[in-house]
């Protein structure tokens, strides 16, 4: 696969040619590049830099690269291991650091890995920051440090119980209700960090009881590790198998929250920022602001509580800007990514889990009740592969002219709003794909929507 460079990091498959895959030159090369741009950022100053990892086979050799690479250019790092991507953003602003780097490929099989890049607010880079550090990887701009002026190294494993100890001091976290409610609850981690975080902040929450599923965090993935219902029927089985009230779901680096109700039944990946959206809004006025890809269901939810909703392009840095720039309350993308800025600004998976407990605990509704609550809508989700001799612009060309007289919002890649839906087309950012939602009242309307599109697609020669 090739190697995928963008401003919130690089990506790919580990092994192959340097340039084309994630190969050690690679990793070496964006590793200064980075450490080289917060140099520039912060002149004149002794830089720190947090560093932590998901549970990829791969994790330890990439680590140790970026470990040394950093310090040979005398940064001085914080190692905290094996943690969840939201984890490591907390740690950024918890020790003062001026930036920090997740070893991750997210929701990418195990045969990948990624180095993903935070400010030193523990947010990913701006798309102007991740810019300048391309190019400074490109040209190979980098001053190394003598013998004498290396960084140092420490270790520090701390950070998990101190997410923890952060998540549970909110105060729309009702750990009273969730331990009055005698939660029974099952997890699967796909065997990396979750299945070091998610046990202990449900036991600190109060859930009485935990049916554990791949929380050996080893790095062998039980299964596809994108938290999609095709990919979780063992999960699914074992909630009905144990009687559970909930099951939840996350992805390798726990910034993604899937939701199992009680009968097996997928509450949907889209709607887990709309039910806590929904819990946080009905106890504290304000915005919310989800991306061009998420449901409109959050849209409808926001209205209801007398709050004004708003959009983002696809990209969690995008979401976060925007979320700042409308004092929103809640905010996140619809893969299941709950931004709660009273903790930080960072996709979560730890805080919605705590938000939803919450929640379902007060209203005392089974889960699969809970769901029925809100509006109902559909989202087909496709892909295909992206080839190399097609004009993404002359893609769009096409669409646009399909659609013409919709409205249409070009803010990334196109979305057209169509009746009681929309549909979108884009270029992934993490993967050599197209990607195309479409959303409407009913699943027959969301696939032929979105099978209009792939149509439209391939009849380009």
């Amino acid at each position: 696969m090739p190697l995928i460079k963008s401003i919130s990091g690089i990506r790919g498959t580990i092994g192959g040619k340097p340039g084309e895959n994630l190969t050690p030159v690679d990793i070496i090369k964006f590793a200064a590049a980075y450490g080289t741009w917060l140099s520039r950022r912060h002149s004149n100053k002794k830089l720190l830099v947090v560093l932590g990892r998901d549970a990829r086979r791969s994790g330890n050799l990439v680590n140790n690269l970026v470990v040394n690479t950093l310090r040979s250019l005398g940064i001085d790092v914080t190692d905290i291991g094996l943690s969840a991507t939201p984890t490591v953003e907390l740690a950024v602003t918890g020790t003062g650091s001026h930036g920090g780097i997740i070893i991750t490929a997210s929701h990418n099989p195990e045969e990948w890995n990624a180095l993903k890049l935070l400010n030193e607010k523990g947010e990913f880079l701006s798309s102007g920051d991740g810019s300048d550090v391309l190019e400074i990887a490109e040209s190979e701009d980098f001053f190394f440090a003598p013998l004498d002026n290396f960084g140092s190294y420490i270790h520090d494993d701390s950070w998990n119980q101190f997410h923890i100890d952060r998540v549970l001091a909110l105060e729309m976290v009702d750990r009273d209700a969730i331990r009055s409610a005698n939660l029974k609850v099952a997890i699967d981690c796909v065997n990396s960090v979750g299945g070091i975080i998610l046990p202990g902040l449900l036991k600190s929450l109060g859930v009485s009881g935990i049916v554990e599923l791949n929380t050996i965090p080893d790095g062998h993935f039980a299964h596809n590790p994108e938290p999609l219902p095709h990919n979780l029927t063992a999960i699914s089985e074992l909630v009905v198998k144990e009687k559970a009230d909930v099951g939840f779901v996350v992805d390798p680096d726990v910034d993604r929250l899937a939701i199992i109700c009680e009968d097996g039944s997928m509450f949907g990946e889209e709607y887990t920022l709309v039910a806590v959206s929904d819990y946080i809004l009905s106890r504290k006025s304000g915005n919310t602001v989800s991306n061009l890809s998420s449901t409109r269901a959050l849209k409808d939810v926001t209205e209801k509580h007398g709050g004004h909703y708003f959009t983002a392009a696809v990209g969690e840095i995008n979401v976060i800007e925007e979320m700042k720039k409308r004092g929103a309350v809640i905010g996140g993308e619809g893969n299941g990514g709950v931004i709660y800025p009273e903790l930080h600004y960072g996709r979560d998976a730890l805080v919605g889990i705590a938000l939803f407990l919450s929640q379902l605990a007060k209203s005392r509704m089974k889960c699969s009740e809970l769901r029925k609550t809100f509006p109902e809508y559909y989202i087909a989700k496709k892909k295909l592969d992206l080839a190399s001799s097609i004009d993404f612009k002359i893609i769009l060309d096409k669409v646009r002219e399909h659609f013409s007289g919709h409205e249409i919002d070009e803010r990334d890649g196109m979305r057209i709003e169509h009746k009681s839906g929309w549909v979108q087309i884009r270029k992934s950012n993490t993967e050599p794909v197209i990607r195309i939602y479409a959303e409407g009242q009913s699943v027959a309307e969301a696939e032929n929507l979105a099978d209009t599109v792939i149509l439209i697609v391939k009849k380009i020669k």
